[in-house]
């Protein structure tokens, strides 16, 4: 976490006045960097504040990456440094931030930083600066209407298609065993929305009926009342769309409050692995579904020198969202790779090489549509014996077995 001092703060204050008035606007194109020995990449993240579990996750994600290609002789020959600040979940500190790296601090690229919330302001500013956008997480619709030549999402597949396979796997289970009712809990966020709309249809479709459609504001702290009421709803399938923190702490209220969904799906909790574990008890998270989209034992792009070097960095076998952050950084190599040293001046010719080919990551083979939205399947996870498994698709599983219950041991 960086300190914020008067300087400091006055400085981002100029860069965003500087920035508003053209200056390091899309003459400069990136590549400013003070050493030419090194390409320099920055990035604010959510390092403190309602999503910084997450955000830590993205910016471990890029530390692996950078550590890896470092040692595999860095971009064009130079050595990669990553300038990573906090803007603390504040969306007004994001463009500061970003107007920072880009007109004070003169990166060469910049990347994703992790939220909807967060990612709209920044691409703003990206758009404007004609710069590379690669964005590992928070892509709701209002970001791929915006058409933007230079944005690519990193995750497989855009939001709206996060939750389709486990939606069309409860709506192809025989009906003794198919949930009847299903309850949505959800934060007021675009992304969130999202991803529950792409479910509902198809759960409704398959005659599922929702009891429970419950929001919560971005910072909620308190689940006791929507736990509550999703025990009063009697939903037999329960959908958590959320944050790390919020998930969690809707998860243990539902325990507080004797709620007993028969399945329980969250969107992006689980696929924390060592912390969600932690974080509700491993018996807890028994059953829990989840849109996985990466798992270690993947033969992918890269993978073993990703978990390698994430295990030596931190310990631990890294997530998703790390995953993703990954991939963003193999894809800049890729079309820096591909386009030359010019690419760095002009970052439009890195968009349309990347426009017109596939990179094949961790995640597996990535291609776009003219939005910027992945092209792929997202896969489901789910939680088994204290550990986390694939399910769906069938080719990408890692088990045969799918249960049918949360807590089913319980």
């Amino acid at each position: 976490m960086r300190a914020i001092t008067a300087t400091t703060a006055l400085s981002l204050a100029l860069a965003l006045v500087l920035a508003g008035c053209g200056i390091g606007g899309s003459d400069s194109g990136g590549g400013g960097g003070w050493d030419r020995n090194e390409i320099t990449i920055g990035t604010s993240l959510p390092l403190t504040g309602e999503d910084a579990q997450l955000g830590v996750a993205v910016r471990r994600g890029y530390d692996a990456w950078v550590k890896v290609v470092n040692e595999q002789g860095g971009l064009l020959g130079r050595r990669v440094t990553l300038k990573v600040l906090d803007d603390a979940s504040n969306q007004n500190t994001v463009i500061s931030d970003f107007n920072a790296l880009i007109g004070t601090e003169k990166v060469d690229f910049v990347i994703g930083t992790f939220s909807t919330r967060l990612a709209l302001p920044a691409l703003s500013i990206t758009e404007r600066n004609r710069l590379l956008y690669l964005d590992p997480a928070g892509a709701a619709p209002e970001v791929f209407d915006r058409r933007s030549p230079t944005y690519f999402y990193t995750e497989p597949a855009p939001p709206w298609d996060f939750g389709v396979p486990f939606a069309r796997h409860v709506a192809a289970m025989p009906p003794d065993r198919r949930p009847a009712t299903v309850g949505y809990v959800l934060t007021e966020d675009p992304f969130t929305a999202s991803t529950v709309n792409g479910m509902r249809t198809i759960l409704s479709e398959a005659g599922v009926r929702t009891v429970l459609t419950a929001t919560y504001p971005f910072g909620e702290r308190n689940f006791d009342p929507i736990a509550n009421r999703v025990k009063q709803s009697g939903a037999e399938l329960v959908v958590s769309a959320g944050g790390f923190a919020d998930e969690v702490s809707l998860l243990r209220a539902m325990l507080k409050a004797g709620a007993a969904p028969r399945m329980l799906y969250q969107t992006n909790a689980p696929g924390e692995l060592a912390e969600y574990a932690a974080g509700v008890g491993a018996e807890n998270a028994d059953g829990v579904f989840y849109p996985a989209g990466y798992t270690p034992t993947l033969a992918s792009e890269g993978n073993a020198a990703f978990v390698k070097a994430y295990q030596e960095l931190f310990g631990d076998r890294p997530g998703g969202l790390s995953a993703f952050a990954f991939a963003a950084g193999q894809i800049l190599r890729a079309a820096l790779t591909a386009v030359g040293e010019k690419g760095i001046k002009d970052q439009l010719a890195l968009a349309d090489w990347l426009h017109a080919n596939k990179v094949n990551t961790v995640l597996g083979a990535l291609s776009w549509d003219a939005r910027g939205a992945s092209q792929g399947t997202f896969a489901t996870g789910q939680w088994q014996r204290g550990a986390p498994q694939i399910v769906l698709p069938r080719d990408l599983a890692t088990t045969q077995t799918i249960l049918d219950c949360w807590r089913c041991g319980r």
